[in-house]
């Protein structure tokens, strides 16, 4: 069983933490021997733990551990116990520490995960089932380590190709904001009572009137921004604009390579360790992560149970490219679907990659120049009055 305690260290420090122990002055024996002064102990609630979770990297870190346990011959207990014990003192461990009781009770691995789902996914946890049935587990971590690997590489080249924009345009804007509040008014007096080019008047015009209504113009500005995050939210409001993102010529191409680069690799990993096609299209589209796309396998996934192809299916939609029904056709053919799915998928991943990194060295310059113009621009405004030596006289 699981017991929770509260206890004062040798150095007099408070200190929590799970214990598994057969009953519960076994535990507090073993504290005891530990030098530990317990203050409190308690039975520690199964799913209590539902409340903290493992983060992605984490996921990744104990699937990597546990496979390289398992290859190492250690039983599953033993290896989860292990790990269990490296995550000792953090807000996950018991997740690992349930699970790892849970496993030596005799609960499968896979059964055990599904309570923390929010942890663990239902493709994650379903490649595990596979892998306990097929006796392959040690395999099967090293799948999910490195289609999760390759997940959080995505996810990273697509973080890093958005920030990079996000902060010129923050740069910007916070350029202008000084040069519209605190370098223009600071001029201002040089020019009063004298005949202004249209520009430069201009310029002072759109200074002064931000300058008056800043009040606002901020309040008008967070609450513009508060207002889109809520609207994100909505389901509606989200599946709007993944619509939308798939009508922008260059950001489409990103879009649909990004999620057919996940939904191959799912599918891949699933058929490789013995899952069925019908389960590994069910579980596959709940990772594509795009409403559109999730419709369409669907679709394909009701045809398949009616008799028909997966490439059969997908030819209609002109949101598949050319080449991924080509390549499943193929492998229809040949029995071969995992393969190709991998291969796909590294395909795209190339293509992926190659584009991300031309549109953000495309991105940079043209975003400079932006700037430079409009900079340039409100100094001309301030400059040319100064050329005109008469208005001074």
């Amino acid at each position: 069983m699981l017991y929770q305690y509260t206890a004062l260290s040798t150095s007099g420090r408070k200190i929590k933490g799970i214990l598994d122990a057969d009953s519960l002055s076994s535990a507090k024996e073993r504290l005891h021997k530990q030098k530990i002064f317990v203050t409190k102990i308690v039975s520690y609630e199964r799913g209590k733990g539902k409340s903290t979770q493992l983060t992605s990297s984490q996921v990744l870190e104990v699937t990597r551990d546990l496979y390289g346990l398992l290859r190492a011959g250690l039983p599953l207990y033993e290896s989860l116990s292990t790990v269990e014990e490296k995550y000792r003192g953090q807000k996950c461990h018991g997740i690992l520490l349930d699970l790892a009781d849970q496993v030596k009770q005799g609960s499968s691995l896979s059964a055990s995960m599904e309570k923390y789902q929010k942890s663990f996914s239902t493709l994650y946890i379903s490649m595990v089932a596979a892998g306990e049935e097929s006796g392959s587990l040690e395999n099967v971590f090293d799948e999910l380590a490195s289609f999760l690997a390759r997940q959080q590489k995505l996810k990273k080249q697509i973080s890093s190709a958005m920030f990079y924009p996000a902060f010129l345009g923050c740069f910007c804007l916070l350029v202008l904001s000084a040069l519209l509040f605190f370098l223009i008014p600071s001029l201002e007096q040089l020019f009063e009572d004298r005949q202004l080019h249209p520009l430069t008047a201009f310029i002072l015009g759109l200074s002064n009137l931000l300058r008056a209504h800043k009040l606002f113009i901020g309040s008008a500005l967070v609450t513009s921004i508060f207002s889109f995050i809520l609207l994100l939210k909505r389901p509606a409001t989200k599946r709007y604009l993944q619509k939308l993102l798939l009508k922008i010529p260059i950001i489409n191409t990103i879009v649909v390579e990004s999620v057919l680069i996940r939904f191959c690799r799912a599918m891949s990993s699933l058929l490789t360790n013995g899952v069925s096609m019908v389960k590994a299209l069910r579980l596959s589209r709940k990772v594509m992560g795009h409403p559109l796309f999730e419709q369409l396998i669907e679709e394909a996934e009701v045809k398949m149970v009616e008799g028909k192809k997966i490439s059969e299916s997908l030819r209609k939609s002109e949101l598949m490219p050319p080449l991924v029904v080509r390549m499943l056709a193929i492998a229809e053919e040949t029995g071969s679907s995992a393969t190709a799915l991998g291969n796909i998928a590294a395909i795209y991943e190339e293509n992926l990659e190659r584009n991300l990194g031309r549109r953000t060295a495309l991105l940079q310059p043209v975003m400079m120049l932006f700037l430079g113009l409009i900079v340039g621009l409100i100094v001309l405004a301030v400059l040319l009055p100064l050329t005109d030596m008469q208005s001074f006289m």
